[in-house]
């Protein structure tokens, strides 16, 4: 039996499942029915790739495909659910789900996650039918429960029934020592227990890049969030290593060898260009993008950022070759190549934004 015992409600979350119909979230049905009682679509609106460009040099078999939901949006609850009913599967039915968030400090989107994107997604997975949803992090510039509070994280728990968990706040046996092979860590890093007990991990990341060290910080980057700074009683400090280590983009994706996501929803509707993670110059990205594959969703938040305008060091070069990125891929955690990477979207706007940068990523 899991560690935790994931608290399960029933009323709001009944109230939810029952009423996702109105919101255009039943993803047992029909893809086009959801879309038109939503009124997102017509019935001749379906879903498209973004076509692979005829001069691409590589060919790709449709089973290596990786499919990522694009929205075109300034409405972060539209895309959400936009790009949910794209991806057309549902990962967290009858499962206990926590969900990561980015509390990195109290700082306002793009800093951390917005507080629209963590409420429609946690009625989303209720809608989806989880069983239980735990919110969980560790800020990495604030103290995580004073985080919590300020972005109001502990009033949304009680209005939409779902629970909370401060990682710092956690004991020495909820910590799991992890060592990948061939790993930069000295000691391994002190991963937490929750995440491998859970039944599904869903996170919610920002698009910025990273003046510390990390360069960008999306997906991969935001699962450090799970990595303890120092374990109770013990002396190491794991951020400490981590930040002050020539190494620390590689082993931001070691980090994410502890576990695989459900699902990964970017909210990209702003974004920072410069500087980050908690402040910078700041620009509309006008984009929600979800998916299952880390290393994609990090891929096309890199090309975004460019298309933005950021001029920063990951802002040159092919984007697979990034630090962040090659380790990742060299580890197995996600897809390799640009060609094999599917923006799927429902109508014109997104169409013709996914086109510019699925561009980015074959030539950029």
């Amino acid at each position: 039996m899991p560690r935790y015992k994931w608290k399960q409600m029933i009323s709001r979350r009944e109230f939810l499942r029952t009423g996702s119909a109105l919101g255009g979230l039943a993803l047992a049905a029909s893809l086009l029915e959801a879309c038109a009682r939503a009124g997102l679509a017509t019935p001749t609106q379906v879903p498209q790739a973004s076509p692979t460009p005829a001069a691409s040099p590589i060919p790709v078999k449709e089973e290596d495909m990786v499919r990522l939901a694009f929205v075109k949006t300034r409405d972060r609850r539209e895309g959400v659910q936009r790009a949910l009913q794209l991806l057309r599967f549902n990962p967290v039915q009858g499962k206990q789900v926590l969900l990561k968030p980015n509390f990195n400090s109290a700082d306002p989107a793009p800093a951390s996650t917005h507080p629209d994107t963590l409420r429609v997604l946690a009625e989303e997975l209720w809608a989806m039918g989880a069983q239980s949803i735990t919110v969980a992090d560790r800020s990495g510039m604030g103290a995580t429960r004073g985080v919590m509070r300020e972005l109001g994280v502990f009033d949304m728990a009680q209005e939409l029934e779902f629970d909370t968990l401060v990682f710092d706040e956690m004991g020495k046996d909820d910590w799991v020592v992890i060592q990948p092979p061939d790993s930069h860590w000295k000691k391994g890093f002190a991963f937490a227990r929750p995440c491998l007990e859970v039944d599904a991990v869903v996170q919610t990341c920002c698009l910025k890049p990273h003046r510390f060290g990390g360069h960008f910080t999306m997906s991969l980057k935001n699962s450090v969030g799970m990595v303890a700074s120092v374990v109770p009683g013990g002396s190491h400090d794991y951020m400490g290593e981590l930040h002050s280590s020539p190494y620390q983009r590689l082993m931001i994706a070691e980090i994410n060898t502890a576990y695989t996501p459900a699902l990964v929803v970017m909210d990209s509707v702003e974004a920072f260009i410069s500087a980050g993670p908690d402040k910078g110059r700041r620009a509309w990205g006008e984009v929600v993008v979800a998916g299952t594959d880390r290393v994609a969703i990090d891929v096309v938040g890199l090309a975004l950022l460019r298309h933005l305008g950021y001029t920063g060091v990951s802002s040159k070069g092919p984007i697979f070759q990034q630090q962040q990125i090659a380790r990742a891929v060299e580890l197995g955690l996600g897809v390799d190549l640009p060609e094999k990477i599917q923006l799927v979207t429902e109508d014109p706007d997104s169409e013709s934004y996914a086109a510019q940068i699925r561009e980015i990523l074959l030539h950029g």
